[in-house]
């Protein structure tokens, strides 16, 4: 357990400590951009095999029982998440990294539900197996990779709108982290035939896959007993 703690903070560190910071400017001033961001990414991926080898191998204790309609809600949590995942791929989305030519054209599609379609998919995920373990190594597991998603949320809208000021006030206007936000408060509206059918389909198999290779990867089905 120690050594996912400690896995989980130094994941941490990387993608909040690092990320968007003073010391990742410095270091993007030294290097470069192109240089950072490989460095980066292969730190990230040491970080990640670490944090998932520590995670198997760790203990199993129980903090709580989830209720048995609650594995109903995860299992369709999961489906606007896939969905989510799919139109942040296939879309242009200008919060995703070298997407921010995107950031002068208005919210459309999945846009004005979220500005932060992945990170907000991601962080369903997590909080989806977070709440079904319960237990102490998956609260610090998954709980590390919400908090990162959460949290990079933020951060990247601080980096766009200190890097284009003007458009960034043109997208946060109309736009909101938290989906549906900004629908519900009248600053956008819900256009669904902006988002592709394909979007749909393949958020809506990316889904029913996950379901089905969750027993064969995994070894547990996502199905209630």
């Amino acid at each position: 357990m120690e050594l996912l703690a400690l896995a989980a903070l130094i994941w941490l560190d990387i993608h909040i400590g690092l990320a968007g910071t003073a010391a990742r400017r410095k270091l993007v001033g030294r290097f470069g951009e192109n240089e950072f961001r490989g460095g980066y990414s292969a730190v990230s991926l040491v970080s990640m095999v670490l944090l998932v080898a520590a995670y198997q191998h760790a203990p199993v204790l129980p903090l709580w029982v989830p209720p048995h309609w609650l594995q109903y809600l995860a299992i369709l949590a999961m489906l606007p998440a896939s969905i989510l995942l799919v139109a942040a791929v296939m879309g242009p989305n200008p919060t995703a990294v070298n997407q921010q030519g995107a950031l002068g054209q208005p919210a459309r599609g999945i846009q004005r539900i979220t500005r932060h379609p992945m990170l907000c998919a991601f962080a369903i995920w997590a909080s989806v197996h977070l709440l079904m373990n319960g237990d102490w190594a998956s609260l610090i597991f998954f709980g590390a990779f919400a908090a990162t998603a959460m949290a990079g949320m933020p951060s990247i809208d601080r980096k766009l709108a200190e890097r284009d000021p003007e458009n960034w006030r043109r997208l946060s206007a109309t736009t909101s982290i938290v989906p549906g936000l900004a629908i519900l408060e009248g600053r956008n509206r819900f256009v669904p035939e902006e988002i592709p059918n394909q979007v749909i389909a393949f958020g809506a198999g990316l889904w029913a896959l996950l379901i089905i290779a969750h027993r064969i990867v995994i070894g547990v089905s996502v199905w209630p007993h």
